[in-house]
């Protein structure tokens, strides 16, 4: 089911998009990193596991992020996302 109010993803974009973990394995082929959308919000990626949520209509395609959530199965992934941890605020 697709939320009517979802961030859209630029099909171009999501083409070009790769996980940047993934990216530097030589070893998962010719085009690693290939990201899959999920439940609207996420970008998914088979080869290294790691989940990029997508805040305000933006991929945040940080390894942090991706980490993150890289033990969450995909049905148990919070639409939307949360905010972003701000690191200032734990200083």
């Amino acid at each position: 089911m697709s939320d009517e109010n979802a961030p859209k993803v630029n099909a171009d974009l999501l083409a070009v998009l790769r996980c940047p973990v993934a990216v530097q394995d030589k070893s998962k082929g010719e085009d690693p990193g290939q990201l899959e959308l999920v439940r609207d919000y996420w970008l998914v990626c088979a080869d290294s596991g790691y989940k990029y949520p997508i805040r305000d209509g933006i991929p945040v395609m940080l390894v942090e992020e991706g980490e993150r959530w890289k033990d969450t199965a995909d049905e148990d992934l919070p639409v939307p996302p949360p905010p972003a941890e701000n690191p200032v605020d734990q200083i």
